[in-house]
């Protein structure tokens, strides 16, 4: 499942948050630290793994 990195705006925790498709759509998830609906999300690089040998 897709991992997402969220900032809570009011504690200021960052945090790394599994979704699925389906509930990333609908917005933004509450902060695990202290229940805020007030969290942004975080655009970070990533690194895809294949299988196949280049």
């Amino acid at each position: 499942m897709p991992m997402y990195d969220y900032k809570c705006l009011d504690c200021g925790k960052e945090s790394l948050i599994v979704l699925t498709l389906k509930e990333h759509e609908q917005g933004a998830p509450p902060c695990p630290a202290c229940g805020s609906k007030n969290m942004k999300q975080l655009f970070t690089g990533f690194i895809a793994h294949t299988t196949k040998k280049s």
